[in-house]
């Protein structure tokens, strides 16, 4: 997540089927509140977040290997 780029649409939290982000409460450099990964362990890395986020702020990487990949919060 490139949390500088995140205009806080909240689409990526309305998309995920997994229920794995919400908004946070701080703010990012630009004042909007950028997403989290609440449940990263829910996570499948399927990218519908990076699909429907107009900012190419957010995507999720399929492991190939067969495990079940994991969000992250990177700051």
């Amino acid at each position: 997540m490139n949390e500088e780029r995140c205009k806080g649409c909240g689409f990526c939290v309305a998309f995920c089927p997994r229920h794995v982000l919400e908004m946070s409460e701080r703010f990012n450099v630009k004042g909007y509140h950028p997403p989290e990964a609440r449940r990263p362990d829910d996570c499948t890395g399927c990218d519908l977040c990076g699909h429907y986020c107009p900012d190419f702020a957010i995507f999720g990487v399929r492991n190939t290997d067969g495990k079940k990949n994991k969000a992250e919060n990177k700051r």
